[in-house]
């Protein structure tokens, strides 16, 4: 009887442990957060857009980690929206070559997170 209450005990204790791993790696996959002072440099921005920027970035942060508890065909939907939104706030902020090579720099980060 001691034996199954320990077996029972330790296969609770690895399952907990997967699923716990398993939900981490979904919450990883929509947190989009970076080095603003890098992305500021590589994308040449003056102070004032810096601060755009980063207001912007940190709310499409926000929003798009509220979608990890989204599942099915709805949450893509929501990613393509939420870009879009964001796309468009920076393209206010941004010249042309700075919007060019940010939206090239989110879709090979959202692509390589399989969002």
């Amino acid at each position: 009887m001691k034996k199954i209450i320990v077996t029972l005990v330790a296969m609770m204790a690895v399952t907990f442990s997967f699923a716990e791993t398993n939900s981490n790696n979904v919450d990883r996959r929509f947190d989009m957060s970076c080095n603003m002072d890098r992305l500021s440099e590589v994308l040449d921005l003056d102070e004032d857009q810096s601060e755009a920027v980063e207001t912007i970035h940190n709310n499409f942060n926000t929003e798009l980690q509220s979608l990890a508890s989204v599942r099915g065909p709805i949450q893509r939907h929501l990613v393509h929206q939420a870009v879009r939104k964001d796309a468009q706030k920076m393209k206010s902020v941004l010249n042309e070559k700075q919007f060019g090579l940010y939206m090239r720099i989110m879709l090979n980060t959202l692509r390589n997170r399989h969002l």
